[in-house]
């Protein structure tokens, strides 16, 4: 078992280059079963997640491969259809290679989806767009059996902009006869990578980051060479890292395009931010102040993966931020962890109240999910003493090398066994 140490109480100064993008690259590789020969994936991040997914496309019959920050991936010789449960409850994003191996082999199976515990994420609107293409799905002892005759384009109007859902059908549309036209799609940066991804290869898809998605079927997708945006939420870690422990960092490659709802937030803490052609600086000093109700929606709304690392940013903040969580009922299990290093936060089913405290000290905490691990992380960086971070098996599922970034932006931090 490993854990963190991080000793806090110290301004930050420093610069790191962001890493590629979770929560882009997973569906990217889903979406490379569609191609009969070679991707390479630049800028990969190696997660835990990313190495799940590989697992999943050899389990199919792929091939995939490292050099350096660069992931080959052949699925020429794609010859299953089947994923097994254990790789399936590994994590959430699992389930879009539902439509990709459809749309490939006219069939598929698999069991639900797993990740973090952050609350009901049912994959309804998946599966209802799946069947309106023209897909039997039968669930059988809480595994999916899906099989087509034939996947036919036609429209789709979401009931709610599921990113999940979107990337699904979107994947599932490149190999059905005719349009398909997504209606109420997400609007994610990360929507917009893949379809730049799918067009690379040769698809044609119009429309992503808007609301409105039309995908041509049966396209012949060919290998091609793709670099992952960069993580936004990753970035945003390391701004509210600055905000919460004073000084001035510079994250390159980050996007201030993708972070303009988090941005705004920092901003009105009192943070100086600017972005350039290259990347965003942040500097912090003085007192944070508290901000106006920040209301978790999806983008352009402030990005629910966010939420957690802007609260620990505001711990001792001047005066009291609302937060409202909107999209999952159980985005504040760190809380309890935050309240053991002296947070003042109180929490009424969606809503929780900070309240600025003037210190925070050292403690033994553990990681209850991906972006509750980081958030305490974010803490521990303003927190006099040491606090001991366990359970990292959350945080290696999204970030790259968080105690590395951390260092490098000028935080004392170190991975230990325990």
């Amino acid at each position: 078992m490993e854990e963190l140490v991080i000793r806090g109480g110290r301004p930050l100064k420093g610069e790191v280059t962001v890493q590629g993008a979770k929560n882009s690259v997973l569906p990217i590789l889903a979406a490379a079963v569609l191609v009969k020969g070679e991707v390479t994936l630049t800028r990969c991040p190696r997660l835990r997640d990313v190495e799940t997914s590989i697992q999943i496309l050899r389990e199919l019959g792929c091939s995939a491969a490292w050099d350096g920050d660069a992931l080959t991936v052949d699925a020429s010789g794609l010859c299953a259809c089947a994923i097994s449960d254990a790789l399936m409850r590994e994590m959430r994003s699992s389930v879009v290679f539902l439509g990709a191996v459809l749309a490939r082999c006219g069939e598929a199976e698999c069991g639900m989806p797993g990740g973090c515990e952050i609350g009901s994420r049912p994959i309804d609107l998946h599966l209802s767009g799946l069947r309106a293409m023209g897909a039997e799905i039968r669930e059988e002892g809480g595994a999916l059996r899906c099989g087509c005759r034939r996947l036919r384009g036609r429209e789709i109007v979401l009931s709610a902009p599921s990113v999940g859902a979107t990337e699904n059908l979107m994947l599932a549309a490149c190999g059905a006869d005719g349009a398909t036209v997504i209606s109420n799609a997400a609007r994610e940066p990360e929507i917009v990578d893949l379809a730049g991804f799918l067009n690379a290869c040769g698809a044609d898809v119009r429309g992503a980051g808007n609301s409105t998605v039309t995908v041509a079927g049966k396209r012949v997708l060919r290998g091609c060479t793709y670099p992952v945006m960069p993580d936004r939420i990753a970035a945003a870690t390391y701004l509210c890292a600055a905000a919460s422990a004073g000084g001035e960092i510079y994250l390159r490659d980050a996007k201030e395009g993708h972070l303009r709802a988090a941005v705004a937030a920092l901003r009105e803490s009192g943070c100086q931010i600017a972005s350039d052609a290259g990347g965003i600086s942040c500097r912090a000093t003085g007192q944070r102040k508290a901000v106006a109700p920040v209301r978790t929606a999806p983008y352009p709304g402030f990005p629910t993966d966010a939420q957690s690392v802007l609260m620990a940013a505001l711990l001792r903040a001047d005066g009291a931020t609302v937060f409202e969580e909107n999209l999952f009922e159980s985005r504040y299990r760190h809380v309890g962890e935050l309240r053991r290093m002296g947070a003042d936060i109180r929490v009424f089913g969606r809503v929780a109240v900070v309240n600025g405290v003037s210190d925070l000290h050292g403690a033994a905490v553990e990681c209850t999910d991906l972006r509750g691990g980081a958030a305490l992380c974010v803490a521990a960086l303003a927190a006099e003493g040491e606090t001991r971070v366990g359970c990292l098996r959350h945080i290696d599922r999204g970030y790259e090398d968080l105690r590395r970034d951390l260092s490098l932006l000028g935080g004392d931090v170190v991975r230990v066994n325990t």
